[in-house]
C-alpha cells in the first residue's frame, strides 16, 4: 500500500474520531510515511463537561469530508460537531504565547487543514502554542442559535487561560485569529467577549474571554446585502432575518471601547467575501480608537490561508502578522 501525507492524515482523523466516540484521547497515528510529523494532534480539550448546552433532540453526526485531489496535502472539512473542542498544538520550545484559531467554512462546516492545522504548525515553529477551535454550527439546531459559535469561542478562551500553566502559556498573551466565517467568529469574540451567551458552569467562566489581540483574516463582517456573504448570513441568522438581527451579528456595529488591538487583512479581488467587510470593521475600530493594522492586497482571492497564497501578492502575509504580534508584546 502506498503511503503519502494525505493517507497518513486521513488515517489520523479516522483514528481520532473513533477514539473520541469512546471518550478517549487518540493514540498517535503510525505509518512508514516520511510525513509523520504532519499527523493530526492527539491532544484535545473538551469545552463542555457533560456535553454542550442547548443540544437538539437529535444530535448532529460529526462527519469529515476531503476536498483535495492532490495526494501531497489534505483539505478536509467537518460538520455535525456535537462535541466542540480545542485541538492542541504544542511547540517544542514554548515562548509563553498562545493563539486560538477559528477556521472558516461559511458556518456550513469548519475547515480543518487549510485554515486550521496548517496555521497551527506554522505558529508552533515560532514557539507559539496553538489551539484550533472546532465550534458548533448555528444551523444545526442548537438552542443558542446565532450565538452558538460565540458561546464556544468564549468558553474556549476562558479554558485556555484556566489551563495556561499546564500549557506553558501566559494568560495575558492569548491572541485569536480567524478566517472567513471563522474571521466573523474572531471579530464577534473581539467585540462581544463580555456578552452573556451561556450560563457559567465552573471556575473557568470567571475568567475573561477577551483575546489580547485579534486577527480577522478576509473576514465575514456584514450581515446585510450587498456586502454580506450570503451563505454565512443564511447559516448564521437565516434568510428572513430582521434588520435588528443583522445589526446584532455584524461585529462592526458592536465594537466596545476596550476591544483588543486588531490585525486585518484582505485581498481586493475577493469575490466571495468582498473587501468592504474588512473596511467596515476597520472604520469601526478606528472610530473607537482601537489600535488597528490593515493590509490590503491586489490579488489572492478568498480562502488562501498559507499554502494558496504562494505566487500571489498576498504571499508572506503571515510574517506581517507575526511581526505585528511582536510589536503587541505577544511574543518575542
Amino acid at each position: 500500500m502506498k503511503f503519502d501525507r494525505r493517507t497518513a492524515l486521513m488515517g489520523g482523523v479516522a483514528l481520532g474520531l473513533a477514539s473520541r466516540a469512546m471518550g478517549q484521547t487518540a493514540a498517535p497515528a503510525t505509518s512508514a510515511s516520511p510525513h509523520l510529523t504532519f499527523a493530526d494532534p492527539t491532544e484535545t480539550i473538551d469545552l463542555w463537561p457533560g456535553g454542550a448546552p442547548g443540544a437538539p433532540e437529535t444530535l448532529p453526526v460529526e462527519t469529515v469530508k476531503e476536498r483535495s485531489t492532490n495526494p501531497a496535502f489534505n483539505d478536509r472539512y467537518v460538520f455535525g460537531i456535537a462535541r466542540p473542542r480545542l485541538a492542541v498544538f504544542r511547540p517544542e520550545r514554548p515562548n509563553g504565547a498562545a493563539v486560538m484559531i477559528t477556521p472558516g467554512g461559511g458556518y456550513s462546516w469548519v475547515v480543518i487543514d487549510k485554515e486550521g492545522y496548517e496555521m497551527a504548525r506554522w505558529l508552533n515553529e515560532r514557539g507559539i502554542t496553538a489551539f484550533v477551535l472546532f465550534y458548533r454550527l448555528p444551523h444545526e439546531g442548537w438552542a443558542a442559535g446565532p450565538n452558538v459559535a460565540l458561546s464556544d469561542a468564549q468558553r474556549a478562551m476562558r479554558l485556555i487561560r484556566h489551563r495556561a500553566e499546564a500549557y506553558d502559556v501566559d494568560p495575558k498573551r492569548v491572541a485569536a485569529i480567524g478566517f472567513s466565517a471563522g474571521g466573523h467568529l474572531c471579530a464577534d469574540l473581539m467585540t462581544r467577549f463580555d456578552a452573556r451567551v451561556y450560563d457559567p458552569i465552573d471556575a473557568a467562566d470567571r475568567l475573561s474571554a477577551r483575546p489580547d489581540a485579534a486577527a480577522p483574516i478576509y473576514p465575514v463582517i456584514s450581515m446585510t446585502a450587498p456586502t454580506a456573504h450570503a451563505g454565512s448570513r443564511k447559516n448564521l441568522i437565516g434568510e428572513g432575518a430582521s434588520p435588528a438581527l443583522e445589526r446584532a451579528h455584524t461585529p462592526s456595529f458592536n465594537v466596545p471601547a476596550d476591544a483588543p488591538p486588531a490585525f486585518l487583512l484582505h485581498a481586493e479581488n475577493d469575490e466571495s467575501v468582498v473587501v468592504e467587510n474588512t473596511l467596515m470593521l476597520r472604520a469601526a475600530l478606528r472610530e473607537r480608537g482601537i489600535a488597528t493594522e490593515t493590509h490590503l492586497y491586489a490579488d489572492g482571492g478568498h480562502g488562501f490561508g498559507l499554502r494558496l497564497a504562494r505566487g500571489k501578492t498576498v504571499e508572506g502575509w503571515e510574517h506581517l502578522f507575526h511581526h505585528w504580534g511582536t510589536g503587541q508584546g505577544l511574543w518575542a
